[in-house]
Formats: C-alpha cells, sequence, structure tokens
C-alpha cells in the first residue's frame, strides 16, 4: 500500500488539477476533534483526489459502501440518482454492505485492502484512520467548498494539521434531556435539584445512564471543567499516554454532582425511550430517541439542554460528549478511480443528502444551510442537541477499558458515606486508568469472557488460558442461561473484542460450559463446550 501511494504522489503532481471547482482557500490549521493529539507521523503520499487533465472520469466503477444497517436503502437510492444527474459521464455500481459507523475504523484497519471504498465512520475513529494509510486526502477545491458548506466543529473532526481526510456527514452524535410537559415545570428546566423534586414528588423517573454509561456519567466532569485526553502512538492503535484530571478538586465537586442524582429514588440508570411508557418524566438520551419519545407523549414531548447543579452555592450546567459521523474515500491505485470517488462522496454529503437522510433518518445535518432550515430547526431533538452542544467536548480516540473503568464511578459515588467516601471513589478511578499503562505484554495480549457471567453485568473480565497456541478456553465452566450475552476481548479492552459477528454470543441453551475461542487475527470463532 506505501509503494504504490508514494509512486501515486509522484503521479498526482504531474497532474494537479482539481477534482472539483470552487474557490480556493487557505487550508485550516484547526485540529481533529479527536484526542487533542496529533498523530507524530503522517501517512507518506495520500492520493489529493485532484484529477488528471488528460484522464476524463467518464467510465462505470465497480465500489463498496459502507454504512449502517438502517441506510442502505437511502444511500443506494442517492447513488442511483448521482448516476442520472452526474455531468462527469461517471457511472457507479456500488455493492453496500452494512457497517455500523462504530465498527468501520477497525474492520478498515485490519484489512484496508479489502475496507469499504466508501464508507461512514464515528469521529473518535479519525486519527487513526489516518495513520493507518486508509482516508484519501481531500484536494484544495474540495476542502474549500467542505469547509464553507458544513459548521467549524464537524470540519474540524475531519481535518488534521492543514488537511482534510473526510466529509463531514452528521452533527448529531450527543445527549440531552427529553421530558414529560405534564409533569416537569418549564421554569424548573435548568436545575438538577428542582427536577429530582419533580420526579420525586409525582413518584416518575430521572432516566440517566449514570450508573451503566461512562459516555452519560462523563458529563458531570466535563461541567465544572475536567478533561480526560488519550495520546496515541506513532501507529495509530495503540495509547501511551492520558491527561486526565477527574481525579481533583474539580473531580469532586462532579462527584457531589453525580451522587444528588444517584442518591434519589427517582434514580433511573438508563437511556431506553420506552422508560417514559415505564414511569420516567426524564430521559436523556439523543436524537435517535426522538420520533419513539415522540409516539409516547405526543403533544407533551419537551426537549432541552441538560441542567445546572449547585455545590457550595455554585452552579455547574452538566457537559456531555459530542460526535459526528464523517464519509471516508480509501486510498485507491488509480488516479482517475480516485478522482471519481471523491465526487461521489462530495455528492453524497451535499446539502440536499443531508437533508434527505434527515427527513428520512432524522440524522442531524452538519451542512450549515440545513441546520437552518426551518425542518431542522423545528425539530425539538436537534434543537436541544445544538443547545447542549456548548456545554459538550468532542469525543476522541479513547481506551476501550476506559469505558469499564468509568461508568463504575457512580455506583462508588452511590456507596460513599462522606466526602472522603467520594474522594476514594475519583482515586480508585484514577489508579485504574494508570494501570492500563503498566499492564504486561502478557495481559495486554490475553483474551477474558466479560458480559452476562456469573451475575455480573458486562463490568468483570473472566480469565482464559491459551493451550494449545492460538486456542483460548475459560479457566472456570460458567452456568448460563437461555439467551445469556457475553463476548471475549483482547487486553481487557473493547478496542479488539469478538462475539458473533459484530454482536454478542448469544447462548442458546441454558447450561454449564467452558467458553473456547479460536484466534484468527483480531477475530476468531466462540464455542461453547458442556462441562
Amino acid at each position: 500500500m506505501k509503494k504504490f501511494l508514494a509512486a501515486l504522489l509522484v503521479f498526482v503532481m504531474v497532474f494537479a488539477i482539481c477534482a472539483c471547482s470552487g474557490t480556493t482557500t487557505t487550508p485550516t490549521t484547526e485540529q481533529p476533534a479527536t484526542t487533542g493529539e496529533q498523530p507524530t507521523a503522517q501517512p507518506t503520499a495520500q492520493p489529493t483526489g485532484e484529477q488528471p487533465a488528460d484522464k476524463p472520469l467518464a467510465g462505470t466503477y465497480d465500489i463498496k459502501v459502507w454504512c449502517a444497517e438502517n441506510a442502505k436503502d437511502l444511500f443506494d437510492a442517492q447513488i442511483k440518482k448521482y448516476n442520472e444527474t452526474n455531468t462527469d459521464g461517471i457511472v457507479i455500481n456500488a455493492t453496500i454492505q452494512p457497517v455500523s459507523e462504530a465498527d468501520a475504523g477497525t474492520n478498515m484497519l485490519t484489512d484496508v485492502e479489502a475496507g469499504g471504498d466508501i464508507y461512514c465512520f464515528a469521529q473518535d475513529q479519525f486519527a487513526r484512520l489516518v495513520q493507518g494509510a486508509a482516508l484519501a486526502k481531500l484536494g484544495e477545491a474540495a476542502q474549500a467548498i467542505v469547509k464553507e458548506a458544513n459548521d467549524a466543529g464537524v470540519v474540524g473532526a475531519a481535518t488534521l494539521g492543514d488537511a482534510m481526510y473526510a466529509y463531514p456527514m452528521t452533527s448529531d452524535n450527543g445527549y440531552f434531556m427529553y421530558y414529560d410537559k405534564s409533569v416537569i415545570p418549564e421554569e424548573d428546566l435548568d436545575s438538577l435539584e428542582k427536577l429530582i423534586e419533580d420526579c420525586e414528588k409525582a413518584n416518575k423517573y430521572f432516566s440517566m445512564e449514570t450508573n451503566s454509561s461512562a459516555w452519560y456519567l462523563a458529563g458531570f466532569f466535563f461541567g465544572v471543567g475536567c478533561h480526560s485526553e488519550w495520546k496515541v502512538g506513532e501507529d495509530g492503535k495503540s495509547f501511551v499516554d492520558v491527561d486526565d484530571d477527574f481525579n481533583s478538586d474539580k473531580g469532586l465537586i462532579a462527584a457531589k454532582g453525580i451522587k444528588k442524582l444517584v442518591d434519589s429514588k427517582a434514580n433511573l440508570s438508563s437511556s431506553k425511550a420506552e422508560e417514559f411508557s415505564n414511569g420516567a418524566a426524564i430521559v436523556v438520551t439523543g436524537t435517535w430517541a426522538f420520533n419513539d419519545i415522540k409516539n409516547i407523549l405526543g403533544d407533551n414531548l419537551g426537549a432541552t439542554d441538560l441542567p445546572s447543579f449547585t455545590v457550595d452555592g455554585k452552579q455547574y450546567h452538566i457537559g456531555s460528549f459530542n460526535g459526528c459521523k464523517l464519509l471516508g474515500v480509501k486510498p485507491q491505485k488509480d488516479a482517475k478511480r480516485q478522482a471519481a470517488l471523491h465526487k461521489l462522496a462530495q455528492y453524497l454529503t451535499d446539502y440536499d443528502c443531508q437533508m434527505e437522510r434527515f427527513d428520512k433518518l432524522a440524522w442531524g445535518p452538519a451542512n450549515k444551510q440545513a441546520q437552518a432550515s426551518d425542518a431542522v430547526k423545528a425539530n425539538p431533538g436537534l434543537a436541544a442537541l445544538f443547545a447542549q452542544n456548548q456545554y459538550s467536548v468532542p469525543q476522541g480516540q479513547i481506551h476501550g477499558s476506559w469505558w469499564d473503568i468509568a461508568k463504575v464511578i457512580a455506583d462508588d459515588v452511590k456507596a460513599a458515606t462522606d466526602e472522603a467516601g467520594l474522594k476514594t471513589a475519583i482515586e480508585n478511578y484514577d489508579a485504574k486508568i494508570k494501570a492500563l499503562f503498566s499492564m504486561s505484554e502478557e495481559e495486554k495480549n490475553a483474551w477474558t469472557v466479560i458480559g452476562e457471567v456469573k451475575g455480573t453485568t458486562w463490568n468483570e473480565d473472566f480469565p482464559m488460558t491459551e493451550d494449545p497456541a492460538g486456542t483460548w478456553k475459560s479457566n472456570e465452566a460458567f452456568e448460563f442461561a437461555a439467551g445469556a450475552q457475553f463476548k471475549v476481548r483482547k487486553g481487557k479492552s473493547w478496542d479488539v473484542s469478538v462475539g458473533n459477528g459484530g454482536d454478542n454470543f448469544v447462548v442458546e441453551t441454558a447450561g454449564t460450559y467452558y467458553v473456547q475461542f479460536v484466534v484468527e487475527g483480531d477475530s476468531g470463532t466462540i464455542t461453547l463446550i458442556p462441562a
């Protein structure tokens, strides 16, 4: 791959006419919205998406497209429309495969050659995809058009140094507060304490995944000014350091805010829309839940940014993670094919296609014109998300073990009986994340079982032993109920985990079994062996 990229750079330097029209502007110096760390080495000789002067783009191109399952039909229709409307004589024959944005980065880096030619991915995978030579750089004219059309946050998430390596597709991966207007007074919306009181008086739930998801829990720490930034090594995959101040005076304030919620009888650790049918007056979740909540609450649906909490007389607005979806073009050996793919990618992320995905899938657009449209502004969920975004931080690359370590903070906070106990909760968290960098090579490469195992719920790893080479077996047999789910993972991290395809492994027949795993690269086959 790197050899042909180097050769291709020479070719592109000779033929330097942009694939897209538009006024050239100075490339942005904005950093990517990932870990805040710029990789120390750039991939060599990335294709630029520029069109050779003597090679018209007319022709038929067989390509592979990766997108979310629920977007397959729409992507197919949009590509067919592109074939009918483009003036370059380009015909795209697309095989569309369902690959979630969360899995796309790992799948691409496992085998770039076999990956999607165009693929959707979550922003937190951006830096390692650039490092892994899995993203083709945009030409200068294309960068200028994309930067002008889309909001700065998403443009930053697609930018490394002075170059863009992806196309903004959405700006909607965050969370905010839905509420039942018949229960919650509007004047109480900015006070966590008043909202808890309202829910308790009405015997309703305040549903927020504080006890089961670090993604939601972290909002309390971001709200007081804490940060957790992970540094990735030159390989774009391994983590070499973390700058995290959750264990601090500010973090103690966050812990006090968390305790207000988790100690309440109204506390429910869930982000599911159906909790409104199960007695919730408040559910903290994202835009994806809007339609389901609307069906439950009807005209009583309310949506707004998260509230503030008060500690020692000072208010702190609960923060959140924010993220986006990007569209990437895989580097191609043929410059003509490369330019054609960039043309298609720009089309699939323009105003019309983003609005169509908003209309049919409720995906929040990154395009500024689309965000300003009456239809988007009239969507209460997106309006609440955009209001919350000012208190949010970009979700960058995060060590896979962090999610398990951070999500138990709320349980430790609930168990604390005084301020010393709260300090112990965040000290324990700090010790666990620092221990990640002292793991032996043996521990990093060992596989474990995690899931609905021995009464645990995805919060404890059970060891496995390798014998013979490449075959791992759990050290003990587990009693599984029918329908129980689990995965095996490497190095006690979600960076490399295996179930049944991209899903969890589901036990079909109740019984007591050893878990056996035969490794095939970063994947493999799981078998249950009766005890």
